[in-house]
């Protein structure tokens, strides 16, 4: 057992790096999420239902590629993931239809900008729940460089931050997003802790996701398919850019990296966003929110040299480790 435990620090530093080349690559692509999301033709619960169903097909090839490479190292998996990581995986599918389902809503019925900067107040949260639950400690630089990053993120947004009692439900509504997203990804820091591959774990709390935004969907009226062909175009660029690539990076990080330092690189999401919205529709940025977007860059740099400790999940995964990139 002492020998399944015992890694070298090179090796965990090198783990540790992929795993932030990989949240910040993920939250990179999840930057265009919004853009998808503004170009769709259907309502704010259809796009995310069909943003997680066009994820299936390519998470099922790539869990039965996965599969196949188990069996060629002669590990007698199943296809399901490993009976300690279900109730994890179960959770992050429950927590991430509640994320979209409030988030999708929250834009709906207020601004963009108040969505956006209500919504991240993730951080906060995870890094808190995260000392408890998995007694990753925070050090005072990093809480100052967290401060820095997130003072960035609010002089982002504030160019168009409206606050009128008009907006009111949904600034909460986009407040308990931050709640849900941040319930996700400690269900899939504790399914990733408890060794479910970056594959099992996207595919499964997808499958879960699906059908509640169905359900979701359905309750709200929606119409399902889009007018014509080319409205699919945005929710196919949802499944396979931002939930595949975003989501996928987001989990294969997860498993190499501190939850608190994991939602600070995801804050690069909005710079993105921002620079994107810029870029193809024009969406000018004065020069204070120039100046939240550097502090946000120069916010998770902090952070991540002085990255919280996490103590050694216990060696219990049967399935086979995450070699491949997200």
């Amino acid at each position: 057992m002492a020998q399944a435990s015992v890694t070298s620090a090179p090796d965990e530093g090198r783990s540790a790096l992929v795993g932030m080349v990989a949240l910040f690559c993920a939250a990179s692509v999840l930057g265009f999420a919004p853009i998808f999301v503004k170009m769709s033709e259907l309502g704010p619960q259809a796009t995310g239902f069909w943003r997680l169903t066009m994820a299936l097909p390519l998470l099922a090839v790539w869990l039965w590629v996965d599969q196949r490479q188990s069996k060629r190292r002669k590990d007698t998996d199943s296809l399901a993931p490993a009976p300690v990581a279900w109730k994890p995986i179960i959770l992050a599918g429950l927590f991430f239809a509640g994320d979209l389902a409030f988030w999708h809503t929250g834009i709906k019925l207020t601004t963009a900008a108040n969505a956006t900067f209500l919504s991240n107040l993730t951080p906060i949260i995870v890094a808190v729940v995260a000392y408890f639950l998995f007694g990753e400690r925070i050090t005072r630089p990093f809480i100052f460089a967290g401060a820095l990053a997130l003072f960035g993120a609010l002089l982002l947004s504030v160019g168009n931050i409206q606050f009128a009692p008009e907006r009111l439900t949904g600034d909460i509504f986009s407040v308990l997003t931050s709640l849900w997203y941040a319930a996700y990804l400690l269900a899939v820091r504790a399914a990733r802790r408890a060794g479910a591959a970056t594959v099992k774990l996207m595919f499964w709390s997808t499958a879960t996701a699906a059908p509640i935004l169905l359900l979701v969907t359905l309750a709200f009226g929606e119409p399902l398919l889009p007018s014509s062909w080319v409205g699919w175009l945005p929710l196919i660029g949802l499944g396979v850019v931002a939930h595949v690539g975003g989501q996928g990076g987001i989990a294969f990080g997860l498993g190499r990296t501190p939850a608190a330092l994991a939602t600070l690189i995801i804050l690069i999401q909005p710079v993105v966003a921002a620079a994107a919205g810029w870029i193809l529709f024009g969406e000018a940025l004065i020069a204070i929110q120039w100046l939240g977007a550097g502090l946000v860059l120069a916010g998770v740099y902090a952070a991540q040299r002085f990255r919280p400790a996490v103590p050694a999940p216990a060696p219990v995964s049967t399935s086979a480790p995450d070699n491949a990139k997200p």
